[in-house]
């Protein structure tokens, strides 16, 4: 099955906005690549907010080009990783150097459509991993807030 030469174009166009937002400039004297994603970020609140809202059309393509819930599931949660972890200041800039949300992205919209099945596949694998380390956490959080909330009620009485 051939891909229509829009979908072509949309995915050329959605690479070309993972590079300018991830790695677009070189840091002189270093390898190091940088985007526009990473220098927003020095923007405090708005640039995040702003380096997210242009994310964002990368994952609207990828919905727009068929892509199974858990493929966007997949990449909401880099996103959401990037934008999170993005806004603390320092540690955030320096994370945006590595983390690289839209071009994996951007990857992965690539790899949907050439194999739709297989990416979909390990999209829903990695999913799953997400939700149950979500559910180990808030059970953990849980169980920690209950014997603290015991231990105290323990002291005073």
């Amino acid at each position: 099955m051939s891909t229509p030469a829009s979908d072509i174009d949309s995915v050329r166009i959605t690479r070309r906005l993972a590079q300018l937002l991830d790695a677009a400039f070189t840091i002189p004297g270093t390898n190091i690549k940088v985007g526009l994603d990473a220098l927003l970020g020095l923007i405090p609140g708005i640039g995040d907010l702003t380096g997210a809202a242009l994310s964002g059309a990368i994952v609207v393509t990828a919905a727009r080009q068929g892509a199974s819930r858990s493929v966007l599931a997949r990449m909401l949660f880099n996103l959401g990783v990037d934008t999170v972890i993005g806004a603390i200041p320092i540690l955030g800039d320096l994370f945006d150097l590595g983390w690289r949300a839209n071009l994996r992205n951007a990857d992965l919209l690539e790899a949907h459509l050439a194999q739709p099945q297989r990416t979909r596949t390990t999209s829903r694998g990695l999913v799953a991993v997400v939700v149950l380390v979500l559910i180990l956490l808030a059970v953990l959080g849980i169980a920690l807030m209950w014997w603290v909330v015991t231990t105290l009620f323990g002291l005073m009485g």
